[in-house]
């Protein structure tokens, strides 16, 4: 009884730490939230939570890190940018995970930035690319956090009903 509840405690704490990570890139946020699920289904044996909702959230986790590449990119895309800068921008906020908030908020912008430069296309351009990228990234960030929250829902009612 003890271990069930203490994995319990656990299991939120991995949520939490899940959703602060989709704001941090330090912390691998979408994986650490289905890391809670995981073991929240483990304390109980799976009795309310089975395979298939744990495949659901799988898929949704996955779904989660396939946001965070293209956000940027296609925010470039939508304000005119090269195939150059959009590669760029993937790049960028590739990169930029392991230098913390600056990187991520800045990588994509940069990235976008010389990729748009490489096609010989002028500064002015260049920047709207790299806008584009920075507000995918914004878009990309509010996603994760929508589909989190999906996730919940969804262990919830699960769980609960």
């Amino acid at each position: 009884m003890y271990t069930e509840i203490i994995l319990c405690i656990l299991a939120a704490l991995l949520v939490i730490t899940g959703i602060v990570g989709l704001a941090l890139p330090i912390i691998p946020g979408a994986l650490v939230i289905f890391a809670g699920f995981l073991v929240a289904a483990w304390a109980e044996n799976f009795t309310y939570i089975g395979m298939g909702t744990l495949t659901v959230l799988g898929i949704m986790t996955l779904l989660m890190y396939g946001i965070d590449f293209a956000a940027s990119a296609l925010g470039a895309k939508k304000f005119g940018a090269s195939g150059r800068a959009i590669i760029g921008a993937s790049l960028g906020a590739l990169v930029g995970i392991f230098f913390g908030i600056p990187g991520v908020l800045l990588g994509p912008f940069c990235g976008a930035v010389i990729g748009e430069l490489t096609a010989q296309r002028d500064l002015l351009a260049a920047g709207q690319a790299g806008f584009g990228a920075t507000i995918g990234l914004a878009l990309g960030v509010a996603a994760k956090f929508a589909m989190a929250f999906s996730m919940i829902g969804i262990f919830l009612v699960v769980r609960l009903f």
